[in-house]
């Protein structure tokens, strides 16, 4: 296994673990390396220095453990396998996704406000999307405001 310091276009700055260096490059070029912040697809390695292991560890451990409280353990996640259709269902969902992203204009918050305000035919028709909760989601729904919501891609863990 290998780890990697990767940063995405947008200089967001994440490390994720491969089988080897070919299973990144090869990940990478299929578009499946992507950014847990913002999705972004255009991802590079980051310059990254290297973990050397220590003779001295044991007893770097007891002294550190000594002086600092010890840090909660991180939350368990679900996790999964995927064979090789998964994987290209999940790479047909990311292309379906980056589509609606690159086609619409984000407005962020201001969603439910800006769809009333296209169906009320106040500012003129165009794609958009943005955020809104699960209730004005319902509201512009009952309302006849054609909505669909659009799932957060899970992050790539390797």
């Amino acid at each position: 296994m290998i780890k990697y310091a990767l940063i995405c276009d947008a200089d967001h700055e994440f490390e994720s673990w491969f089988p080897d260096s070919a299973s990144y490059d090869k990940q990478a070029k299929r578009g499946l390396v992507t950014c847990p912040f913002c999705d972004s697809v255009k991802v590079s390695k980051a310059i990254m220095s290297p973990n050397v292991a220590r003779k001295d560890k044991d007893r770097l451990a007891v002294a550190a453990s000594d002086e600092t409280p010890a840090q909660p353990a991180a939350p368990a996640q679900n996790i999964a396998l995927l064979d090789e259709q998964q994987q290209q269902l999940r790479g047909m969902i990311r292309e379906l996704h980056e589509k609606i992203v690159a086609s619409t204009d984000d407005v962020g918050e201001n969603f439910p406000e800006e769809a009333r305000k296209m169906h009320d035919g106040e500012t003129p028709a165009r794609s958009i999307r943005g955020k809104a909760s699960f209730e004005e989601a319902r509201e512009l729904l009952e309302d006849g405001i054609p909505v669909l919501p659009i799932p957060d891609l899970p992050e790539e863990r390797n």
